[in-house]
């Protein structure tokens, strides 16, 4: 599959979870749970989500997706989300919670750029 068309299954299978992810951050962010705390769950719901749809449509390979790829794909997440939780904890903490909020599809859509490449020349390989 092309560099193009992957790149564009990922930004639709991206909005898909990043959907997830910022609606999970905010309901549980309102309703008291600390921002960072509300951060990881939204991206783990988001990552559940990403992980299938991206291993099977995006980066498709005759291979089905195993024990190597999650893994590898553990790894990565972690690494994405310990910077976005930082940097979305940094907004929140120094310009309150609507902020952050608005702050997280930002941090997100940066991130998702390192998450391409790196998804598609390690985790799915």
């Amino acid at each position: 599959m092309t560099l193009a068309r992957q790149g564009w299954l990922f930004l639709l299978m991206g909005f898909l979870q990043w959907i997830l992810d910022w609606a999970v951050t905010v309901v549980l962010s309102h309703f008291g749970v600390p921002l960072e705390v509300a951060n990881v769950c939204g991206r783990i719901t988001g990552a559940l989500l990403g992980f299938w749809l991206n291993g099977t449509i995006t980066f498709s390979t005759s291979t089905p997706l195993g024990r190597r790829h999650l893994v590898r794909f553990i790894i990565a997440w972690i690494v994405l989300t310990i910077i976005s939780t930082w940097a979305v904890g940094l907004v929140g903490h120094s310009a309150g919670l609507q902020y952050a909020w608005l702050a997280k599809p930002v941090v997100e859509a940066v991130l998702a750029v390192a998450s391409f490449f790196i998804s598609r020349y390690w985790v799915y390989r």
